[in-house]
């Protein structure tokens, strides 16, 4: 316990209780110590985290720039706002942002980072929504709720986002799309009966659904279910663990495999059957 002014911290506690993934990493690339969200967000025990290298963990395609990365930072060079990728024990990805410093006397490195799988997400369909043509200008959207209001600052950098093609949104309309994107996930296999069973989950009439939607994104939620459905296929695809595309197809809620494959070709700029070759 250390005493600030006429405050008292924990700084334990605070380290316990934060959201964001907070670390301490040797020299020697591995975790020497991390707290409940790193082992939360991963889905690994906190001795599998301590038992392995962190770049194991990582994307292997980020890999090698992670740990150009982390020589940068053993020399004393502070790493600000790093993206890269993770897999979690149960095979999914996970964006995360990283600002590190390193004490060179100890050998360690003291590491923060924030999940941003969200946003990256939402940055990667409104890319297929455009190429698709279902949002035809160049446009960003943003929903602010009047409880979220941002400051000078944050709207300077809501502009600065928005210029290079990302997409802001309040906390509760990035919350309801990611309840939305599960439920469609959950529901793949629905086909015309999709819109009404998300409604029925959702709390909310069909109109409604649509509104809202409509409201953050500008499309439709037929079309966004469409994006949803594409990137499912892609991480099938990517899994190795399909041999056809009509498995992938049935597998990401298609009613054609003809029809999956030009949407494909159209959102990916290659067909399927090499997209699936590549990984076999």
């Amino acid at each position: 316990m250390k005493a600030y002014g006429p405050f008292h911290f924990d700084l334990e506690h605070f380290f316990e209780l934060t959201p964001d993934l907070m670390c301490v990493a040797g020299f020697d690339g591995f975790f020497k110590k991390i707290n409940p969200a790193v082992s939360k967000t991963l889905g690994y025990t906190d001795a599998e985290l301590y038992s392995r290298p962190i770049n194991s963990f990582v994307h292997p395609e980020d890999q090698p720039v992670t740990a150009e990365k982390r020589k940068l930072i053993a020399e004393g060079i502070p790493l600000l706002n790093f993206e890269n990728r993770y897999i979690t024990k149960q095979g999914e990805i996970v964006w995360l942002t990283w600002t590190s410093v390193s004490v060179k006397k100890d050998q360690v490195v003291f590491a923060i980072a924030k999940d941003i799988t969200a946003k990256k997400k939402l940055e990667e369909y409104r890319r297929l929504m455009h190429i698709l043509g279902y949002l035809p200008e160049p446009k960003a959207y943003r929903t602010i709720l009047k409880e979220n209001i941002p400051t000078d600052q944050e709207l300077a950098s809501i502009l600065e986002d928005e210029a290079a093609g990302h997409i802001y949104l309040s906390q509760e309309s990035e919350r309801w799309l990611g309840q939305f994107e599960s439920l469609v996930r959950k529901h793949i296999s629905d086909g015309e009966a999709m819109i009404s069973r998300l409604a029925l989950e959702l709390g909310m009439s069909e109109r409604q659904l649509h509104r809202r939607v409509k409201s953050i994104l500008n499309v439709t939620p037929n079309k966004f279910i469409r994006v949803i459905r594409l990137q499912v296929a892609r991480e099938a695809i990517a899994s190795g663990k399909m041999r056809s595309i009509t498995e992938i197809a049935r597998r990401a809620g298609f009613s054609t495999p003809s029809y999956f494959r030009k949407l494909f070709k159209e959102g990916f700029s290659g067909r399927a059957e090499q997209w699936l070759g590549d990984n076999w």
